[in-house]
């Protein structure tokens, strides 16, 4: 990409408000998401970025992610809920902390592995007994 390419010059972007909005809300969004990575979360501590008041009102400003009508766009449900712990000046400290990557690594990857366990949601398997369905199966039923 070359400097002087005018569709990419601030000047371009200050012209057209709704690509300006746009480059914001996904600059935003990819930041909000990579939250999820307990290994880059523990890469801004250790860098004592997570120190830095104005970083930390910048997460204070992104919580606007959690309305219902931004959320909808977050693919990694835990960058939410790493984005609250961030909130928190004790965990911010922790994250430097080998082992607290570790432990949120592991929570999350057990998360992962056992979210479907819960009895009421589907894991995708058919239950072979009718009883179990609620179906009634009919005598000589044609298939149609």
């Amino acid at each position: 990409m070359m400097a002087s390419d005018p569709a990419q010059s601030p000047q371009a972007t200050t012209e057209d408000p709704r690509a300006a909005n746009r480059e914001k809300f996904e600059l935003e969004l990819e930041f909000v998401q990579s939250l999820a990575n307990p290994y880059y979360l523990h890469s801004l501590a250790q860098q004592n970025i997570l120190d830095q008041p104005a970083f930390i009102n910048y997460l204070e400003y992104l919580m606007y992610w959690k309305e219902k009508d931004y959320a909808r766009f977050i693919h990694y449900p835990h960058a939410l809920h790493h984005l609250d712990l961030l909130q928190h000046a004790q965990f911010r400290s922790e994250m430097k902390k080998d082992e607290w990557r570790e432990y949120l690594n592991q929570k999350q990857y057990d998360h992962w592995r056992t979210w479907r366990d819960h009895p009421g949601i589907s894991t995708g398997v058919a239950p072979t007994d009718p009883q179990e369905t609620g179906v009634q199966m009919q005598q000589n039923a044609p298939y149609g």
